[in-house]
């Protein structure tokens, strides 16, 4: 059992492109909370000799801890260094997309992180290997544990491969774009109309899986609307939907026929 766990433990190192000098690191931050009280010893309480027992393990959220740092500082390092022409508000923006839970959980997954998840047993039962919560984390840990084991550089470059390429290629226009809500707010401000209002439409699809759309108002129509698995990727893409339709006018809303083949158009994309 625990030659099987090295080597897929050793199949893990090579997703990740690291070769663990202290592989206990990597055992760390592959440990649940939920596991560390099933692996403590157990054996005569008077004695306190252990009975066949498997060896102690801390759990990973001291590393989760440390993750989230080293990730803050290379994230923003990865992003002044490949948009220099961006203000501190559009890099601030652009890390926390690329560091949110959704975009860990997807690097997790590109390493198939679940199938190497020390876990106790309830989280076993209750599908703690496909939770998003615990595969972001345990992505967080797996960085602390590379850097740990050999610097900055050697994480730099696990995330450089398995995170901010990825995250970049799959989310452009919300990464590397700049806050198209922020850009509405100017174009309006500067037409000196009123700020744009984003109402929910509609809700669809089961709790886990839920789909949005926003439409975006400007004094009393409707703009544009926009979709997306969160509100507020619904709210940015409704927002650059208006973006597009303002530059086309070149001018301020049209008449409400104009404005609803504006959403009609939309909704059929």
């Amino acid at each position: 059992m625990e030659q099987a766990t090295l080597s897929s433990d050793a199949a893990l190192q090579k997703r990740l492109g690291h070769k663990f000098l202290r592989p206990e690191l990597l055992v760390r931050a592959l440990t649940h909370s939920s596991a560390a009280p099933e692996r403590r010893p157990s054996g005569d309480a008077k004695s306190g000799e252990a009975k066949d027992a498997p060896e102690i393990h801390e759990d990973n959220e001291r590393f989760e801890f440390l993750g989230d740092a080293v990730l803050e500082l290379l994230a923003s390092e990865y992003l002044v260094l490949a948009f220099p022409d961006w203000t501190e508000g559009q890099l601030s923006k652009s890390r926390a997309r690329l560091v949110n839970a959704r975009t860990l959980e997807s690097a997790a997954r590109r390493l198939r992180l679940g199938e190497h998840l020390r876990l106790g047993r309830g989280e076993e039962k209750t599908g703690g290997r496909d939770k998003q919560t615990l595969l972001a984390d345990a992505f967080e840990a797996v960085i602390a544990a590379v850097y740990l084991d050999a610097g900055l550089h050697s994480a730099r470059d696990v995330l450089q491969r398995v995170l901010f390429e990825h995250a970049i290629e799959e989310r452009g226009d919300s990464i590397t774009d700049s806050d198209r809500k922020s850009a509405l707010q100017e174009l309006l401000q500067a037409r000196r109309q009123s700020p744009a209002e984003y109402r929910l439409a509609r809700a669809s699809g089961p709790d886990h899986q839920k789909t949005f759309e926003i439409e975006v108002w400007v004094e009393g129509q409707c703009l544009a609307s926009g979709v997306g698995s969160t509100k507020k990727e619904a709210e940015q893409q409704a927002a650059r939907s208006a973006l597009a339709r303002l530059a086309l006018l070149g001018s301020p809303p049209a008449d409400d026929a104009g404005v609803e083949r504006a959403r009609g158009e939309t909704n059929a994309r």
